[in-house]
């Protein structure tokens, strides 16, 4: 599926809240080595993720057919087992590892790529003071 119009460019990107509401961000499309890459920019910091994590969390989740707690970490930190952060760096995921792209900065994959495939309409997410979970629409 393109998602680049839904998702937005880097002039008019698409403004998202983590989860618990607690904190905005942006996240638009943009090419990276010729590949499309979304482009997640927390205040100073800019994470870069795999665009085909979106179809293929979609799918995984359709496959699980029921709430996946999200337990985002940051790279350095090991990720809660059966979580949406662990699947996101799991060998056994689509793309056999990472689906973050900016070494050091490839974690809180929990964090961000839920809030934005449910304004997709991919996912229903969750959105407590912690522990939140998601699941496919």
């Amino acid at each position: 599926m393109s998602y680049k119009e839904t998702i937005g460019t880097k002039e008019n990107p698409l403004v998202l809240k983590t989860p618990p509401l607690s904190s905005e961000y942006t996240m638009h499309v943009d090419e990276k080595d010729g590949k499309q890459v979304l482009v997640c920019t927390v205040g100073k910091t800019v994470l870069l993720y795999d665009i085909n994590c979106l179809d293929d969390l979609h799918q995984m989740l359709k496959k699980q057919g029921d709430w996946v707690e999200l337990g985002s970490a940051d790279e350095q930190k090991p990720a809660k087992v059966g979580t949406v952060e662990a699947w996101g760096r799991s060998e056994s995921n689509p793309v056999g590892g990472w689906y973050g792209l900016k070494k050091g900065l490839r974690g809180r994959f929990g964090m961000y790529i839920p809030p934005l495939m449910e304004h997709l309409g991919l996912a229903e997410v969750t959105h407590q003071k912690q522990g939140n979970a998601m699941k496919a629409k």
